[in-house]
C-alpha cells in the first residue's frame, strides 16, 4: 500500500508509549526495547528478544565516562531508528562541538553504526564504552517482572564476545565491532581523535546463535538501510499491495504508519514463505489466532495472501488431542504460540489453545477471503479444518448442549477468560461483581453465527445444498436463541455474557459492536443498541469505551474495564455501518471514527493498542496506557477496517460481483484505492460522500453502487 500525500520525508520522531520513553524497533519475530538515548538498561523490561528470549539486557554506551545528552529519535522504518545525541557539556560551558549518532537496525540480530561528527575547528578525543550483558530469560519472565534465572557466560574468541545461556547452552549471542576496539568480557572500548570537522564510524553487530550455530541475519555489514532486507521486504510489501490516497491529513498519516507497521510486522519463516502477522511489540511478537485472524480480516484491502497464510499455519497448528495442560481439543484454534525457554511452565507447552473465539473467525475469515479471491484450491484445502472447527464448537465448545459456546479453563494455569477481553476481571455485572465460569460471551456467539453462515456459502459454492440447508438452518436457530436469552429488554442492550448459571452478565460494553458486526443482531435490538452506544458513557471521544462509565468495574486506566481499543471501535463502526439503514447508525459511526482518527494524530499516527478512556472534555489529548503494545497488529490494522466500512466495499470474486456503497464523512474529502486486486482483476475505487466510480472492472462483471 502506497499513502498519498506523503506526510514524512526520512524519519519520524519514536513512538513512545510504551512504559514512557521506551522506543520500540520490530522486524518480523524479533524485537527492541531502549531508552531514547538508544541504551537497553539492565533491570528494566528492555532488550532484544528473539524467539521470545531475551538475548541482550544490557547495551549502554558512555561517552568519556557519562550518558550523551539526548536530542531526537528518528524511525524511518518500524525496524530501524536514529538515536541522534551530543557530548554533554562540559560544565559552565553552554553548548557542545561533538554529535553522536547511533544508527540501529533490526533483523533478527542488531547492527548498530556509531557515529562520531565533531563540528569544532580542533582534534578532539574521545572515549566509548559499550557495555554488553545477556540474561536469556523468558519473555514471560520480563513481562511479569520475575528475576532472570540464569544468565550468559562470556568468553572472548578472536576479538569476538560470546555470551552463552549459562541454564542450557543452546541459545547465545556473538557480538563483534569495527574500530579496533578494546574488548574484554562485557565492554567494548574505543578511544580515538576525530579531527576538524570530521567524523569517526564503528559498527557494533549482535548475531543471536542457536546450539552454538549463527542465526542468518538479514543485514550485511557496511549496507545501507534502503539495501538491507527489512527495507526490501516492506518495499516488496508495499509493491504488491493496494495504493490508498485520501484528502484528510490524518487519515493519510495513519494508513501510511499502518502500512509500515504491518509490514515490520508480517512474518515470513525461512523454511515456511506463508505470511502472517505477528500480534504486537513488545509481547506478541508471535503468532495467534484472534489477533492474526482479525488482523487479516482487516488488512483483506491490501492483500489476501496475508489471510490464506495466516488460515493455512493455523490449520497446521489445530487441535487433534485432548489435552488439558494446553487446552488442545480436536478442531480447537489455538490460542498463541511461543517458542521461549519458559514456554512450557506458562502456557502448558509451546502451543496454547485457550481461546474461545479463534475458531469461529478462522471459519469466518475462510468464507472472506474466499469473497475477496483466494484461489480456488487453497480455499478447498482449508474445507476440512473448517468442518473440524464446527464439531468443536460442537462438541467442545458448547459444554452443555444449550446451543451456545462457553469457556472454562481446564487447569489453574489456563487463561481465566477467554475471549478477547482476556483480563482476570474482565467480565462483570453492572454491580461489577465478576462472572463466574462458564462463560458464555455475546460475541463468541455472533461470531459463531457468522461462521456457520459463511460454511454455508462456501458449501454453496462447492455443491453441498444440502449442508448450505442445514448450516443456515442452525444459525437461524442460534439467532433467535440469542435474542432470547441475551437481550436485556429493560436496558436496551445484550448482555456481556451468560455465567456459569445461565445468568445473563448485565454490563454495558464494546462487545455489542461485535454482535452488529457479526450481523446477529436484529434490525429492532440494532436500534436500541446505536442510542446506547452513542452515550458519553460509551463514547469517550477518542473512540468507544470497553465499558460504559456508569457500570460498576468501570476504571478508564483499566486494561478492559473503560480503556478504548482502535480495533474494538472500528469493528463497532463496522458494525453500524452494516446496519446503516438504522436511524442514527451512519451518523454514530461517523463520530466515532473521527474521534479515533483524532487520538492517532495525537499518537503521532500509530495507534497503539489501547489508550484510556478518559472522555476528551477531561483532557484534550488521549491519555496514553502505559504497558500498551505499539506497533500493534489489529491496532494498526484498523484505519483499513474504517476505509473499507465507510465505502461499503464488498466483493464477491467467485460471482464476479463488486459492491460499492460509500457513506464517507465529509471531513475525509476524496478516497481512492488503486491497484485493488480482485482474483485476476485489478481495479481503482474512487468516492466521495455518498458517489463512488470504479474503473478497471472486467465487463463480465456486476458493479452495484446504490442501495438495493
Amino acid at each position: 500500500m502506497t499513502v498519498t500525500p506523503t506526510i514524512l520525508n526520512g524519519g519520524e520522531p519514536a513512538s513512545i508509549g510504551f512504559g514512557g520513553g521506551t522506543v520500540t524497533l520490530v522486524e518480523g519475530a524479533t524485537f527492541c526495547l531502549s531508552d531514547r538515548h538508544g541504551d537497553v538498561l539492565a533491570g528494566r523490561s528492555h532488550g532484544l528478544f528473539f524467539r521470545d528470549a531475551r538475548v541482550l539486557s544490557r547495551w549502554q554506551l558512555h561517552v568519556d565516562g557519562g550518558e550523551p545528552e539526548s536530542l531526537t529519535v528518528q524511525t524511518p522504518e518500524a525496524f530501524a531508528a536514529q538515536f541522534i545525541m551530543r557530548r554533554t557539556p562540559r560544565a559552565g560551558v553552554a553548548d557542545s562541538t561533538l554529535l553522536l549518532v547511533r544508527d540501529r537496525l533490526i533483523a533478527d540480530g542488531l547492527r548498530e553504526t556509531i557515529s562520531l561528527y565533531n563540528l569544532a575547528d580542533e582534534p578532539t578525543v574521545v572515549s566509548l564504552e559499550l557495555l554488553v550483558d545477556a540474561d536469556f530469560a523468558d519473555l514471560f519472565a520480563v513481562k511479569e517482572g520475575r528475576a532472570p534465572i540464569g544468565g550468559a557466560e562470556i568468553s572472548l574468541v578472536d576479538n569476538e564476545l560470546v555470551l552463552n545461556d549459562r541454564s542450557n547452552r543452546v541459545r547465545g549471542v556473538k557480538i563483534t565491532a569495527s574500530g579496533s576496539p578494546v574488548v574484554t568480557p562485557g565492554v567494548f572500548r574505543w578511544r580515538v581523535v576525530v579531527p576538524p570537522r570530521g567524523t569517526w564510524q564503528a559498527e557494533v553487530v549482535a548475531e543471536p546463535t542457536w546450539a552454538n550455530q549463527s542465526v542468518k541475519t538479514r543485514f550485511r555489514t557496511g549496507e545501507e538501510l534502503e539495501a538491507s532486507a527489512p527495507a526490501r521486504k516492506i518495499e516488496a510489501w508495499r509493491g504488491t499491495t493496494t495504493t490508498v490516497e485520501t484528502d484528510l491529513r490524518a487519515l493519510a498519516a495513519t494508513l501510511q504508519r499502518s502500512e509500515s507497521d504491518l509490514g515490520a510486522l508480517l512474518i515470513r519463516d525461512e523454511t515456511d514463505e506463508r505470511p502472517y502477522v505477528a500480534a504486537g511489540a513488545p509481547w506478541f511478537m508471535t503468532l495467534f489466532g484472534r489477533d492474526s485472524l482479525l488482523t487479516a480480516w482487516m488488512s483483506l484491502p491490501l492483500d489476501v495472501g496475508l489471510s490464506v497464510g495466516t488460515l493455512q499455519r493455523l490449520a497446521d497448528a489445530q487441535g487433534r488431542r485432548v489435552d488439558p495442560l494446553t487446552e488442545e481439543q480436536p478442531g480447537r484454534i489455538m490460542h498463541e504460540i511461543r517458542r521461549g525457554p519458559a514456554s512450557t511452565d506458562v502456557l502448558g507447552g509451546s502451543v496454547y489453545y485457550g481461546s474461545a473465539d479463534s475458531t469461529p473467525l478462522f471459519v469466518m475469515l475462510l468464507a472472506e477471503c474466499w469473497r475477496w479471491g483466494a484461489d480456488e484450491g487453497a480455499v478447498r484445502a482449508l474445507l476440512p479444518a473448517a468442518d473440524a472447527a464446527l464439531s468443536w464448537a460442537a462438541r467442545y465448545g458448547d459444554r452443555d448442549d444449550d446451543g451456545f459456546i462457553e469457556y472454562k479453563r481446564a487447569t489453574d494455569r489456563g487463561l481465566l477468560n477467554q475471549g478477547w477481553k482476556d483480563s482476570f476481571d474482565a467480565i462483570t455485572d453492572a454491580a461489577g461483581h465478576r462472572a463466574d465460569a462458564p462463560i458464555a460471551l455475546c460475541e463468541v456467539q455472533a461470531y459463531q453465527y457468522a461462521a456457520l453462515r459463511a460454511r454455508a456459502e462456501l458449501a454453496d459454492a462447492f455443491g453441498e445444498p444440502a449442508t448450505a440447508k442445514r448450516l443456515r438452518d442452525r444459525a437461524a436457530t442460534l439467532k433467535k436463541r440469542f435474542a432470547e436469552k441475551f437481550w436485556l429488554p429493560d436496558r436496551g442492550y445484550y448482555a456481556l455474557a451468560l455465567d456459569g448459571d445461565k445468568r445473563p452478565v448485565d454490563s454495558l460494553t464494546s462487545n455489542v459492536g461485535h454482535c452488529l458486526w457479526a450481523g446477529i443482531a436484529t434490525d429492532e435490538h440494532a436500534a436500541r443498541l446505536v442510542e446506547k452506544l452513542g452515550t458519553s458513557e460509551m463514547d469517550s471521544g477518542f473512540g468507544l469505551r470497553t465499558l460504559a462509565a456508569d457500570m460498576g468495574a468501570y476504571n478508564p486506566m483499566s486494561y478492559h474495564n473503560g480503556s478504548v481499543w482502535p480495533h474494538d471501535t472500528a469493528i463497532a463502526v463496522a458494525g453500524l455501518l452494516r446496519y446503516r439503514h438504522v436511524p442514527g447508525a451512519v451518523e454514530l459511526a461517523e463520530r466515532l471514527a473521527l474521534g479515533l482518527l483524532d487520538a492517532a494524530d495525537a499518537f503521532g499516527g500509530r495507534l497503539p493498542e489501547l489508550f484510556c478512556g478518559f472522555h476528551r472534555s477531561q483532557f484534550a489529548s488521549p491519555v496514553p496506557y502505559p504497558t500498551s503494545c505499539s506497533p500493534q497488529a489489529w491496532a494498526s490494522a484498523a484505519p483499513l477496517l474504517l476505509v473499507r466500512a465507510f465505502l461499503g466495499l464488498e466483493p464477491d470474486v467467485p460471482h464476479r460481483k463488486l459492491t460499492v456503497r460509500p457513506q464517507l464523512p465529509a471531513a475525509w474529502g476524496r478516497v481512492a484505492l488503486t491497484d485493488l486486486r480482485l482474483g485476476s482483476a485489478t481495479v481503482a475505487v474512487e468516492a466521495e460522500g455518498t458517489v463512488a466510480k470504479v474503473t478497471g472492472l472486467p465487463g463480465d462483471w456486476q458493479l452495484s453502487t446504490a442501495e438495493s
